[in-house]
């Protein structure tokens, strides 16, 4: 049985279940759940029934897609419904996000690692105003706080998240999830949708890990906790604008943006791991602004390849997403979600105007911006810690020069040479065969000394580094959407290309920055919880080689998660008291918070002009 096929359950009808349940069932539970993730199922309206064995029914009720109450889920064994049954249908099936999509960031200035030197300034844990020099203010004027309800949540939601911490993923079962999912749920009803959804998406990752999931990657899990561990305490400690920032919003609103006229520049293909498929289209306003079209829906790469070909869903415009891609547009009434989604309500229209060439304005003005400029602004617009009301996009617009393919671990990619010579990886947005990506990446390397114009998405990495979305015709004529459009090797000027070996990295050397040593233990953490982590030993050799290196508080962070991790203390009987799982916690988290910090600062650093390009 695949979850898939499972309506969602709202988070605290999978706590009341698991709550409900005797300490004997709850030891039963994990094990519950694999078997019944092997028996068949089937739909019948809003009904799922699942078989549990030759005689046994199980029922999911869920009208509107959604399982609501706990009455809904009903077994037909002897020992319904106390059984071990519901639950563990319960925790099988995905749970229901019941405070649709947030929109808030938290707000917290990325520290700069050389002046760090103490714990609340790396983490951010440091509460916004310190009561000591503090004067006393009139509580007239004084900012708003979290209530006390609110403050109880988001201590539940800490626990829970430490939890998970002192477990593992290994260790992380059905019943440690339904703490976080109660958790999840009071938050909710409290007014934090931010930490909420929070808590929802560690619980879906922890879902995928112990189910094995393909898709599933540690470095999601350990991002998706920090974000909740991070949130959930800065409840306590925030005020005023910080503190609205940190409760985050229910719904991504649309809001009204008038007239709008609006360019085409590119369509990309959109396929999830999770089986849905179709597509983005790109367009910029007269001032520059970047906004999308979309249609994403189940269906993965054979929708995707369908879908482009289909009318915009935008007023009573008969354009397709691909034609869109290279036209323009004139809306009225126009619609905008915070992160640029265009609006497809009925008071919106949309006639179709003319386009423009990606050299004329205001297109053109996207790629005058210098290189550097553009990856920091992506930066601040994908990072976990962006300002909320930033804005910005993670793509980059680009001049380059293609210098040939390059060897790298994982295999090739496409080097070539931006502004203020920066050596640019570009590497294949998406693998799947059925898409154009992979040929036209090949080709493209097999022509060095062409100039092209480009659009990328920033990958995040020592050294800069895009996927390859767009780029313009090597004639110079028009445009590629390298996931759709194939390029022919008659559009080529040079057939060979050599291989180049891979740019130095930063000072000269091909050598990893030692932050990777940190990094590892937090991502370490998570699969197999705390006691692993004690386990390592003496850290003292890797602390040594980070300090040369000029991370002075990198090395204390690594000494303090290894020690709390290690830290067992005992009674006057000589008995072992229960870890310190929350100071644990807050070591992790800052270990956490700072990396990707300097992960940040490196990644800010390699898009810097070159001393040759200056020149």
């Amino acid at each position: 049985m695949n979850a898939d096929r499972l309506p969602s359950v709202a988070p605290e009808v999978t706590a009341t279940l698991v709550e409900n349940l005797s300490p004997r069932l709850r030891k039963r539970l994990d094990a519950a759940v694999t078997k019944l993730g092997a028996r068949t199922t089937r739909r019948d309206g809003d009904t799922v029934t699942i078989e549990v064995d030759d005689e046994t029914e199980l029922r999911l009720h869920a009208p509107g897609g959604v399982v609501a109450t706990t009455d809904a889920i009903t077994c037909g064994c002897l020992l319904a419904p106390a059984c071990v049954h519901r639950a563990a249908a319960a925790c099988a099936a995905p749970a229901a996000d019941l405070a649709p999509e947030l929109v808030d960031r938290p707000t917290a200035e990325v520290p700069d690692p050389a002046s760090v030197t103490d714990l609340a300034s790396v983490t951010g844990l440091a509460s916004v105003t310190d009561p000591a020099p503090t004067p006393a203010l009139d509580s007239a004027s004084s900012p708003e706080v979290a209530s006390p309800e609110q403050r109880a949540a988001a201590d539940a939601l800490w626990s829970a998240g430490a939890a998970v911490l002192e477990a593992g993923v290994d260790g992380a079962g059905a019943v440690t999830q339904s703490a976080l999912l109660r958790a999840a749920h009071t938050a909710r009803l409290r007014q934090l949708p931010r930490a909420s959804g929070a808590a929802l998406s560690v619980v879906t990752l922890l879902r995928a890990a112990r189910a094995g999931d393909p898709s599933y990657r540690t470095a999601d899990l350990v991002t998706a906790l920090a974000e909740l561990l991070g949130t959930a305490h800065r409840v306590g400690t925030s005020s005023g604008a910080e503190l609205a920032a940190v409760r985050g919003r229910a719904r991504r609103p649309y809001s009204p943006d008038g007239s709008l006229r609006l360019y085409g520049l590119f369509t990309e293909p959109v396929v999830t791991d999770s089986g849905h498929g179709g597509v983005r289209t790109w367009v910029a306003g007269s001032d520059g602004r970047l906004f999308t079209v979309g249609d994403v829906a189940p269906g993965g790469v054979g929708r995707a390849l369908g879908v482009a070909d289909r009318a915009v869903r935008l007023g009573d415009s008969a354009l397709t997403h691909r034609e869109l891609g290279r036209a323009g547009l004139a809306v009225a009434g126009a619609t905008v979600s915070p992160d640029g989604r265009l609006g497809a309500g009925k008071g919106v229209k949309a006639v179709t105007a003319r386009g423009a060439a990606w050299t004329e304005p205001p297109l053109a003005a996207l790629w005058e911006t210098p290189p550097s400029e553009q990856a920091a602004r992506a930066l601040r617009s994908t990072s976990r810690y962006a300002d909320p009301d930033g804005g910005g996009s993670d793509l980059l617009f680009l001049d380059v020069e293609l210098l040939g393919a390059v060897r790298e671990s994982g295999g090739s990619c496409l080097l070539a040479r931006c502004a203020g010579g920066v050596p640019v990886r570009l590497t294949v947005a998406d693998d799947d065969p059925a898409l154009a990506h992979r040929d036209n990446v090949t080709l493209l390397a097999a022509a060095p000394g062409t100039r092209l114009r480009i659009i990328g998405r920033l990958v995040p990495a020592p050294h800069p580094r895009l996927t390859l979305l767009a780029c313009s015709h090597p004639s110079g004529e028009g445009t590629i959407d390298l996931g759709f459009d194939r390029l022919r090797r008659a559009d080529l000027p040079d057939p060979t290309a050599p291989v180049h070996p891979a740019p130095p990295r930063p000072g000269g050397t091909d050598a990893h920055s030692p932050l990777y040593l940190l990094e590892r233990r937090v991502e370490q953490t998570v699969p197999a919880g705390r006691a692993a982590l004690g386990m390592l030993g003496d850290v003292t050799a890797e602390t040594r080689r980070i300090r040369r290196a000029g991370l002075p508080t990198a090395a204390g962070l690594l000494t303090a998660l290894c020690a709390s991790a290690a830290r067992r203390d005992r009674d006057l009987f000589g008995r072992l008291l229960p870890a310190d799982t929350d100071g644990f916690a807050t070591y992790w988290l800052a270990a956490a918070r700072y990396t990707a910090a300097v992960a940040e600062s490196l990644c800010s650093a390699a898009w810097e002009p070159t001393r040759e390009g200056v020149r």
